[in-house]
């Protein structure tokens, strides 16, 4: 029995799989910060566990090659891998680690606000989102988009007066503080960057589902490729022998949990998610991690809650509502107009009918 006998579940994974990978997407960011403010190389860290997640789906990939018969392989797909690796994994991963290590999580989650407005520019533009201004559900994905977008960009600017205070106190503010001051300007400009790149994937693995719709042949190569794109980078970038040394601990744990959730559960989460949803579906999700990273700060880091965060979290949710509502009328546009061109083929047999009647 599949997901078709349970429709609620079937409309409700994509959105529950999409919250948990950007909740995810949010601990481990953290956990990268760190493990590179203890010291550790952001390029062999990326590198690590990405090889580490590449091996944990070689045994999924060699499994489900030798029970089921797949499309063969063919060099222009495997080039076709190759620049999703590129995009997705060397440019994102290198890019947004390289910009955390010179601010910050919490900039990153703002700045992946640029992603929702990218791809749906992108997907409009490769007539992958149908856009038509006159049809109110293309108009309630448009402002959705917007709202979201706007209610997440109110919580990076209005912090409005204290809500909830923590009970513990931290120094991490102040930390970040400085981080600030030094090289804030070059994290943001790389997280602006790698936005702009990580909506492009979207597209570009989108099209290839598509194409190809085996995910975990897609998946697999995607990661393996990206591993050695990576370290071929990291290897000239980090001259020091010493810095490859993993260290137990902190180190090995953001390793291993960024190597399990970012390499095998997000890759297979957004291939699934594209595939189903498409790409504006997806982006769309981006804003929920400042609402993430603002609650997380304020159970684990001390933060405090403002009035901007909640009026901000408000904003995102109608946003999220409003472009749902759009892509399900949509849908159920579709739906209607396949039932509509069903049933002319039923008119001759109740013609038939009629005449029949008649003629008794």
């Amino acid at each position: 029995m599949g997901l078709e006998a349970w429709p609620c579940v079937k409309e409700g994974l994509p959105f529950v799989l999409m919250l948990m990978m950007e909740f995810g997407d949010v601990c481990t960011t953290t956990l990268g910060k760190a493990a590179m403010s203890s010291g550790m190389s952001k390029w062999v860290f990326v590198v690590y566990y990405n090889a580490l997640g590449t091996l944990i789906l070689l045994l999924f990939f060699v499994l489900h090659r030798h029970r089921s018969k797949q499309p063969p392989i063919t060099f222009s797909l495997l080039c076709r891998f190759c620049i999703l690796a590129l995009f997705g994994i060397c440019f994102v991963q290198i890019g947004g680690y390289a910009a955390i290590d010179y601010s910050s999580p919490t900039l990153a989650a703002a700045m992946a606000n640029l992603v929702p407005a990218f791809t749906f520019l992108l997907a409009v533009s490769f007539r992958m989102e149908k856009f038509e201004l006159r049809k109110t559900s293309s108009q309630a994905k448009a402002f959705g988009a917007i709202v979201a977008i706007s209610g997440a960009f109110i919580m990076i600017f209005y912090k409005g007066p204290s809500l909830l205070m923590a009970a513990a106190s931290s120094n991490l503010p102040h930390l970040l503080s400085l981080s600030r001051q030094s090289k804030w300007i070059i994290g943001g400009f790389l997280l602006g960057f790698c936005g702009l790149v990580y909506s492009t994937w979207n597209i570009l693995l989108t099209a290839t589902v598509k194409d190809y719709p085996d995910k975990v042949t897609v998946i697999f190569f995607q990661c393996f490729f990206g591993t050695i794109q990576c370290a071929i980078f990291s290897i000239i970038a980090e001259r020091n022998p010493s810095s490859w040394t993993l260290q137990p601990g902190l180190e090995t744990t953001a390793v291993v949990f960024a190597a399990v959730f970012s390499t095998v559960f997000r890759s297979s989460v957004l291939t699934w998610c594209l595939d189903k949803k498409g790409p504006v579906y997806v982006a769309m999700f981006k804003p929920t991690q400042m609402v993430i990273a603002q609650f997380l700060g304020i159970i684990f880091l001390g933060d405090t809650l403002h009035l901007g965060s909640v009026m901000g979290g408000t904003i995102i949710a109608a946003g999220f509502y409003t472009v749902s509502w759009g892509k399900a009328k949509e849908e159920e546009m579709v739906g209607s107009a396949c039932t509509l061109e069903s049933s002319p083929e039923n008119t001759p047999l109740l013609q038939d009918g009629a005449a029949q009647e008649r003629q008794d």
